[in-house]
């Protein structure tokens, strides 16, 4: 898109730049269906994840609690559109400043973004094809064991 012209001219009707919107995004949404079918496939694999993550982070929230420490809770992040990617999904684990970001892409991968703490650059990152499903359970196992080792940590 390029910026308006510095001529002057006059501004365009609200229904004007309405239509213009709306042309654009018929053209984006033509470009975007080819990538319908993955995308949704990414949410449902996301969602999926989530459980596993919310189940095993349900068993550290009880165990913590069991010991005595019951304010070590750590926010689990709905499954949403991804923040950079337009064609993935992600969500996120979060306490106070630190963060970890499990996205899913439509081409067919998981990243496992972090840990980081806010404001800071992300990383690091660990990418697996949906069909390395064994080896990223275990890399889920290790992204939350050091999520949870720096989030706890004072």
């Amino acid at each position: 898109m390029t910026a308006p012209s510095s001529r002057s001219s006059p501004a365009p009707s609200l229904g004007e730049l309405r239509q213009r919107l709306e042309e654009i995004g018929r053209r984006v949404g033509v470009e975007e269906a080819a990538h319908r079918t993955g995308l949704e496939e990414a949410h449902r694999r996301a969602d999926a994840l989530r459980g596993v993550v919310a189940d095993a982070l349900d068993g550290f929230s009880a165990a913590a609690a069991a010991s005595g420490a019951p304010h070590l809770r750590i926010e689990l992040g709905a499954t949403r559109l991804d923040d950079k990617h337009i064609r993935a999904v992600e969500f996120e684990l979060r306490r106070g400043r630190h963060l970890g970001i499990v996205t899913v892409k439509s081409r067919g991968e998981v990243t496992l973004v972090g840990p980081f703490r806010a404001g800071k650059n992300e990383g690091p990152c660990m990418t697996f094809p949906f069909a390395a499903e064994r080896e990223l359970l275990q890399g889920l196992g290790d992204f939350l064991e050091r999520f949870l080792a720096e989030a706890v940590t004072p």
